[in-house]
């Protein structure tokens, strides 16, 4: 199978809402995991009786409560738009070369 060549962006519009959406998604899935993964974790300490269990379980609570926000919030937020991903390319201007009759100079 072929391989598919990135197409080339020859404006500066944003990319497309199915795109971005797919990005939100991938974004919030993987929070969302990173949280099941903290449940586990203080399941594991408690069972294990782990020294300084209350910071531990603390500190996991905490994520456990601020990323379900932060992962909403960010799902919901418009992408930025990525510097460098576009580059505008600007034409210089010319320079007028000397006329070749001479000029009347108001000194």
């Amino acid at each position: 199978m072929a391989r598919r060549e990135k197409a080339t962006s020859i404006t500066d519009a944003g990319m497309s809402l199915d795109e971005e959406r797919r990005i939100r998604t991938i974004r919030y899935v993987a929070m969302m995991s990173i949280r099941g993964l903290l449940v586990l974790v203080c399941g594991i300490l408690v069972m294990a009786e782990a020294p300084l269990l209350w910071l531990w379980l603390l500190l996991g609570v905490a994520g456990m409560a601020i990323l379900p926000w932060l992962a909403v919030m960010l799902a919901n937020d418009r992408l930025a738009t990525k510097p460098g991903r576009f580059t505008r390319h600007h034409r210089k201007a010319r320079t007028l070369e000397a006329p070749e009759h001479r000029m009347i100079d108001s000194e």
